[in-house]
């Protein structure tokens, strides 16, 4: 039993757990979504500290995995890592990862009386949100986790964060109240995320790609980097290697300030022939691991690396990351494969510039062939308002092999805009509705050929719900 589990579920509890239950319920049989929130948040107004309590019941403790791109794919990694090694994850896939939405994915494996179920074999796995980590990592209502892995820091949702020092602050300050024991595992790759080491006390593990072959774009950066001067002295850094964004082999020529050698690092990095996965040589202090990952990008060669060496601050066996990731199945939404009356549908989220231009290049592929395009722009809250980001985005990239796109959400008009100015092979034609736009698109796809749909946040969610639906396949709630 976790040392923490001191923590006994009493009569405010149990209220907590049957409110919680009964709003999911209700939420779920009016079609407002699959309660992966608001059971959380209504058993939190009246226990604010229950996800505190039902997580320090599990056996193996938890772990947060946070960061702007890659959280819901990292998580999902080391879950499936977890569960080859023999453990019972419990994590929160949909990918509701605010506080509530952890709170949930915990009240659903409780009994009434406030006991998780087989809870010894139990290691939580979560998602959660980049503004969430100082609560998650609280040692009064948080998790009182055993580590927190951080993937990368860019922009997103300016409107709700701001720039991204200020989400910096807030992991800089959730850091300092780490105990010794806890693990932080961080991204060497990216200049901010890696000075996070000078913040706290707990143990640090690093990962990222040793192979400079890998890089994908000649230094001088992309359009969506965010972080191109030195954190201690100001000055311009310097890449050796530069793979995506602000991620690479950088260096301060001033002041000296360079890339940490990663604990895990991803010694050879090469593209499979046939599907566009990688095959990789990963260096580790367990020994080498040598995987094919099913999944195109370098991005996810990242989001590997570090539930890799998350599994390995958890001591799980190399054997297991190694099973799990050959196996491994994408989440909702990201790369996630459809087959619908003789095409293919896959369906690449992009929801700021770094990870959309990464979304963009998968879709690109080798540079042969046409591409069919369904693209979605929305301006919900969970997309933010302010859509500007899209013109710093490298639509240039399939300008030219647009066989045809049709553009779809509630500003599919400003992203028609900005495929005019990239100079697209095709007139994008806008469709307005969801449903009417994959039929659009569909239809210009030929029998046989792939339509690539890339949506923001909340249009994945619809666009998914409706493949799902055509496919025969589950809510992404419900997937596991």
């Amino acid at each position: 039993m976790n040392p923490s589990a001191t923590l006994r579920a009493g009569p405010r509890a149990w209220a907590a757990i049957a409110a919680g239950r009964l709003a999911g319920a209700v939420s779920r049989r009016l079609r407002r979504g699959g309660g992966t929130a608001v059971a959380g948040l209504v058993a939190q107004q009246i226990d604010p500290r229950l996800a505190e309590r039902l997580a320090a019941q599990l056996g193996h403790g938890s772990v947060a995995v946070t960061g702007t791109n890659g959280k819901t794919t990292t998580a999902r990694m080391l879950a499936a890592i977890a569960r080859e090694a023999g453990l019972q994850p419990l994590a929160n896939p949909s990918g509701s990862n605010l506080m509530r939405g952890v709170a949930t994915a915990l009240l659903d494996e409780t009994t009434a009386l406030g006991r998780v179920r087989q809870a010894a074999g139990r290691l939580g796995v979560f998602e959660v949100d980049e503004a969430t980590v100082p609560e998650a990592a609280s040692a009064s209502g948080g998790l009182r986790p055993r580590a927190i892995v951080f993937t990368n820091l860019f922009r997103d949702q300016l409107d709700r964060y701001g720039e991204v020092d200020t989400v910096a602050a807030l992991w800089r300050a959730a850091l300092a109240g780490l105990p010794e024991t806890a693990t932080v595992v961080l991204n060497a790759d990216d200049p901010a995320v890696a000075s996070l080491a000078e913040t706290t006390r707990a143990r640090v593990l690093t990962y990222g790609i040793d192979d400079a072959r890998a890089a994908g774009s000649a230094p001088g950066g992309e359009h969506a980097s965010d972080y191109r001067f030195c954190l201690s002295c100001g000055a311009e850094l310097d890449y050796q290697a530069l793979f995506y964004g602000h991620l690479g082999h950088w260096r301060c020529p001033d002041c000296g300030r360079a890339r940490p050698a990663p604990n895990v690092s991803a010694r050879c990095v090469e593209a499979t022939d046939d599907d566009g996965g990688s095959r990789l040589a990963v260096d580790t202090p367990a020994g080498e691991l040598r995987v094919v990952l099913p999944l195109a990008g370098l991005y996810n060669v990242e989001n590997a690396l570090a539930a890799t060496a998350a599994a390995l601050a958890l001591e799980l066996p190399l054997a297991a990351v190694e099973r799990a990731l050959a196996g491994f199945q994408p989440a909702f939404g990201r790369q996630e494969r459809f087959e619908l009356a003789g095409r293919y549908v896959q369906v690449l989220l992009g929801k700021n510039p770094t990870g959309l231009n990464q979304v963009l290049r998968v879709s690109a592929g080798d540079g042969k062939g046409a591409r069919h395009l369904l693209l979605f722009l929305n301006d919900g809250i969970a997309d933010g308002r302010d859509i500007s980001w899209i013109w710093d985005a490298d639509y240039e990239l399939l300008a030219q092999r647009a066989a045809s796109a049709v553009v779809s959400g509630t500003r599919a008009e400003e992203l028609a805009l900005r495929l005019k100015y990239a100079d697209f092979a095709v007139a994008p034609e806008v469709v307005r509705d969801a449903a009417v736009a994959l039929d659009a698109a569909l239809a210009r796809t030929p029998p046989g050929a792939t339509l690539f749909v890339v949506p923001t946040y909340t249009a994945m969610l619809e666009v998914r719900e409706l493949l799902a639906k055509r496919g025969r396949r589950g809510r992404y709630w419900e997937e596991r």
